[in-house]
């Protein structure tokens, strides 16, 4: 079984990487890209996997562990293996704040010029990502709401414990969660 963490970028996809990692799930990550400013606690991210579409199989290093595949890549993940997939979801101007803080902290001012388009071709790759989740029979998905997660760490780590069926440390879990780095809101 390989557990995926998936979702749109600045979704909420690192948070649940850390709750799980404190929770006892392995997980595979290499730390190349660093914490900052936009993710303190880290990134938790496998550079390989954007090799994903290209070679599928290395999806294999991941057996039995977690791993962050964002929701562009998830539609390369092969069928030949049985996946549990946690699914973040943040409202979509959220999102797309989250993102443009994130761009122009790095000096990309220019890189959303067009909100609303960006929202619209978010919402048809969502569509898209749903759909074809809904029709592979070796997937098993639980969707998690940010906000929820934020306002409800044990529940929503409960929750998440029996939908894996592993033995998770909730308590670490829900310590894991830190509200204060809740920063782009939607007004």
């Amino acid at each position: 079984m390989i557990t995926i963490v998936s979702g749109l970028p600045r979704s909420g996809t690192s948070l649940m990487m850390q709750m799980l990692e404190v929770g006892g799930l392995p997980v595979l990550f290499d730390g190349e890209r660093k914490a900052d400013t936009d993710n303190p606690k880290g990134y938790f991210e496998w550079e390989r996997i954007k090799q994903l579409p290209k070679d599928p199989s290395l999806i294999a290093e991941a057996e039995g562990k977690v791993v962050k595949v964002i929701s562009q890549l998830i539609l390369s993940l092969p069928p030949a293996h049985d996946y549990r997939v946690i699914f973040m979801l943040r409202p979509l101007p959220e999102v797309l704040k989250s993102q443009e803080t994130m761009l122009q902290r790095r000096g990309n001012a220019d890189s959303i010029t067009d909100a609303s388009a960006m929202e619209e071709a978010f919402q048809r790759h969502l569509i898209e990502v749903n759909q074809w989740l809904a029709g592979q029979a070796n997937m098993r998905v639980a969707r998690v709401h940010y906000h929820r997660v934020l306002r409800e760490p044990r529940p929503v780590s409960e929750e998440i414990t029996a939908f894996l069926q592993f033995p998770l440390d909730i308590d670490a879990m829900v310590r894991q969660v830190d509200a204060t780095l809740y920063r782009n809101r939607m007004k």
